[in-house]
């Protein structure tokens, strides 16, 4: 919330005279209750002479194309002569005699404006009579200029007091939980406890802010006929009535000062009125034009489907959850959100309806997001607006147009609803201290509750609080809430920086601790993590040509996504993981890697039982809604284009290819503890001939290799990009303890190599070799691939590096060799294939 730092003093200073603060001072005094603030700025400076002035003459140049005025002002003896200064002006918003802010020449505005004499439009301009935006209280254009009372000053007196120039706007940050502090009445109490203030409530004592009530008649039946239905959740709703105003009042400097101070634009003095009424007090208002509302007034639910145009000229299709406010021909405001056209104020208005209501929070909230349309008012009200203050804030509004633009308050006044009473909450006196480890005494515990608006109440053995919340706090409704009133008033620094000694845990269940080892054996082979987003385009399985009945196709359809086209729960980690490496690749990274592991979701059901929230459910119901979710097993992925090493003088690099996303999938294994075998396979989205079944104990738990060209194509995706994606869930947890023995003893290495034929693959003769091998054998490794035409076409030549070691004894050559030659015995029963020499 936007506010200037000499409303909230100005404020304060009624009950404490000597009140003074720098704007350090006041910022810190925010943070120190718990506001955090956005920064505060000055009022732009303005030098040089700018002074009051009064317009004595207007001439009319009609000669140009837009209306041009040449003003002859009296500005006293600020210009050195005492003559009338001649400005040329094309604002229409004042008239001869009105009192005027010039900058004369040699003054310099905000942004670097400097004001000097000039010709133009054929006479010669003086300076300046200055608009609000020109001397910095807006950013928004105001095309009309600043009109004073003569109270402000004398012609040539010097406008900057006068004009409140010296000020400072602060952001101050408010959380959700406190709408009461939406408000200068809000603000000020906080600024009083930050500072040990004596605090006066405005609502209570209206004189704190300029108001005198005393002309505004005592209630006496009621104004109009208001039928407010139950089913809207009103809590209270009123309505007061001016009548006979001057249709072009303008609201004075002042407000319009601390409208536009606190980010408002100043539109017409009634409603001005109600914005300066809700920025004081936290409580929303609307005006309605009274001579455009006939009969009574009727507070109801919208029909699904019906129109109404907002005053932002907007039509919109209103739902039945929305609260709208009718008379007899419709529609005349949206409730707690924005009011409509047809009752708009308007420059032939002369009666008004205040209206100030206590809305239902939820309902504002869902009505504003419903429509997009969050305004000043459904942001008090979404987040609790005080109900007490409803009669004062009309009282305050009806003064105050009638201070301004002249005519009578109507003694009658419709008032709905009572202030809702507030349930009291129990509290040991030593439970802030248990809680927070501070030792807060009786007294300092009654005091600050006392402070925030709560009524104390001590047990006779005074061990205990009775704790009634003020109506403004809406966010009391537990001892921990008053304990955290008590801290934070306090100060936050007084708790002690002592950690609790934890219990001592079980450490990481075996699956967390297969997860961490995943995690780690990838990121040390050069991967980097990303965390897969789990909502993924709807047409995914379409893009890669997947088969009807495949099981990827069963995911889990938002009602209500965050982006419409990616709209269901992937079943697979590579749309997210596809999605960032091109995205890198797009940004220039061309040589990515990229690992990620999450969870999947697995539709079960396509509707869940919806129990009823009355009751707790039964136990078959339980069932019912933990069988019908989504089933979620943990996966791991990886992508990769460009070069995995990179050429230099130690020689050539090489490209990132299936044979390193089908190697990731063995880090994966090997972290898991699990053996992996790969076959050959033909699964989308990879290349066919290029694709690999990641196989467990007879089980294919995954897939890796390059995509398939097409999808690549379709996803604007480097050439030859590879990925692998592995069920992680699926794995079987083993233990690894105790930790294998290690021998001792040397080992021997020989080598092998086979001549088989081209469609044999190298892995089934690896198993084959290490099979015929036997239990010597520590290792087998495939280091060479060969083809030529010595071998014959269709042939190829696989060798291998075998490791043999005992635990009990040095292996002979003639023992090593005795198990190669097995080896090759067994690939030729199997493949057929014929041991080079």
């Amino acid at each position: 919330m936007l506010i200037a730092q000499n409303w909230v003093t100005g404020l304060l200073r009624h009950a404490n005279p000597d009140f003074a603060v720098s704007n350090e001072e006041l910022d810190s005094g925010f943070v120190r209750v718990g506001f955090e603030t956005e920064g505060f700025a000055p009022i732009p400076e303005t030098t040089g002479p700018l002074v009051i002035g009064v317009v004595r003459n207007i001439e009319e140049l009609t000669q140009f194309k837009k209306p041009i005025r040449y003003c002859l002002v009296d500005v006293g003896d600020a210009n050195g002569t005492g003559e009338l200064q001649g400005i040329v002006c094309g604002a229409r918003n004042f008239v001869e005699g009105d009192t005027v802010v010039v900058a004369l020449p040699g003054s310099e505005l905000p942004g670097g404006f400097k004001i000097a004499a000039r010709e133009t439009y054929d006479h010669i301009s003086n300076g300046m009579i200055c608009s609000a935006a020109e001397l910095g209280f807006t950013d928004k254009q105001n095309p009309g200029i600043i009109t004073l009372d003569p109270s402000y000053g004398e012609p040539g007196q010097d406008a900057r007091e006068a004009l409140g120039l010296s000020d400072t706007v602060f952001d101050v940050n408010i959380t959700p939980d406190r709408g009461y502090a939406l408000s200068a009445r809000g603000l000020t109490r906080e600024i009083a406890s930050a500072f040990d203030l004596t605090y006066t409530d405005v609502a209570l004592e209206p004189a704190v802010g300029g108001f005198e009530l005393s002309d505004v008649p005592a209630p006496a039946g009621q104004l109009i006929d208001i039928d407010v239905k139950p089913e809207t959740k009103t809590i209270r709703f009123g309505l007061r009535k001016v009548t006979g105003i001057d249709p072009q009042a303008v609201s004075p400097f002042w407000l319009q000062r601390e409208l536009m101070l606190s980010g408002q634009r100043p539109v017409n003095v009634a409603t001005d009125v109600t914005n300066y009424v809700m920025l004081l007090l936290g409580q929303p208002m609307h005006a309605f034009d009274a001579a455009e509302i006939s009969g009574g007034l009727v507070v109801r639910n919208a029909t699904a489907g019906e129109k109404f145009e907002t005053l932002d000229h907007v039509t919109r299709t209103l739902d039945s959850g929305d609260v709208v406010i009718c008379d007899e021909t419709g529609i005349q405001s949206l409730a707690g959100v924005m009011g409509g056209t047809r009752s708009e104020i308007s420059e032939q208005t002369t009666d008004v309806y205040f209206e100030a209501a206590t809305w239902d929070p939820i309902t504002v909230a869902r009505t504003s997001r419903r429509h997009k349309l969050s305004s000043e008012a459904s942001r008090r009200f979404e987040r609790g607006v005080d109900p007490a203050i409803v009669e004062v804030a009309l009282d305050m509004a009806c003064a105050l147009l009638v201070d301004i633009a002249g005519g009578s308050v109507d003694e009658g006044r419709t008032l709905i609803g009572e202030v809702p009473a507030r349930s009291a909450i129990t509290m040991r006196v030593t439970h802030p201290s248990e809680l927070i480890g501070v030792d807060y005494d009786r007294d300092t515990v009654i005091r600050r509750l006392e402070e925030v608006g709560c009524a104390v109440e001590v047990s006779e053995c005074g061990g205990k609080l009775t704790v009634t919340p003020p109506t403004w706090r809406t966010d009391f409704a537990l001892p921990e809430d008053l304990i955290e009133e008590i801290m934070r008033l306090e100060g936050l620094e007084d708790i002690p920086l002592v950690l609790p000694t934890p219990a001592g845990g079980r450490g990481l269940t075996p699956a967390q601790a297969r997860r961490r080892a995943i995690g780690h054996a990838l990121a040390y082979n050069g991967y980097a993590e990303i965390l897969p987003s789990p909502f993924i385009p709807n047409d995914t399985f379409d893009t890669w040509g997947l088969p009807a009945d495949d099981e990827r196709r069963q995911a889990v359809a938002v009602r209500n996504p965050l982006e419409a086209d990616r709209g269901i729960l992937g079943t697979t980690l590579l749309p997210s993981m596809l999605d960032s490496l091109a995205r890198n690749v797009a940004r220039g990274l061309g040589d990515v890697a990229l690992f990620g592991i999450q969870q999947v979701s697995f539709a079960r059901d396509d509707v869940s039982p919806m129990p009823s929230v009355k009751q707790r459910p039964s136990d078959e119901v339980l069932q019912e809604l933990r069988e019908s979710l989504p089933y979620q097993p943990l996966h791991a992925a990886t992508v990769g284009t460009g070069d995995i090493e990179f050429e230099g003088p130690w020689g050539k690099g090489r490209t990132y290819s299936y044979a390193d996303a089908i190697e990731s999938a063995r880090v994966v294994a090997r972290a898991a503890g699990v053996e992996l075998d790969v076959v050959s396979a033909n699964t989308l989205p990879w290349h066919p001939g290029r694709c690999a079944a990641l196989v467990v104990d007879g089980t294919v738990v995954g897939h890796a290799g390059e995509l398939h060209p097409q999808v690549i194509e379709a996803l604007g995706l480097p050439a030859r990009t590879c990925a692998m994606e592995i069920d992680v869930t699926a794995l079987p947890l083993e233990e690894t303890f105790p930790a294998p023995v290690l021998s001792s003893f040397p080992a021997l290495h020989q080598d092998i190599a086979l001549v088989v034929d081209e469609s044999v693959p190298a892995e089934d003769v690896r198993r084959v070799v290490a099979e015929g091998a036997g239990d010597l054998l520590e290792s087998v490794e495939l280091f060479d691939v060969y083809r030529s035409q010595q071998l014959g076409e269709g042939k190829k030549s696989l060798a291998f590096a075998l490791l043999f070691r005992a635990q009990d004894r040095t292996l002979t050559d003639e023992e090593a060799n005795e198990r190669r030659l097995a080896a090759a015995a067994l690939a030729k029963e199997r493949f057929g294939a014929d041991m080079r020499a």
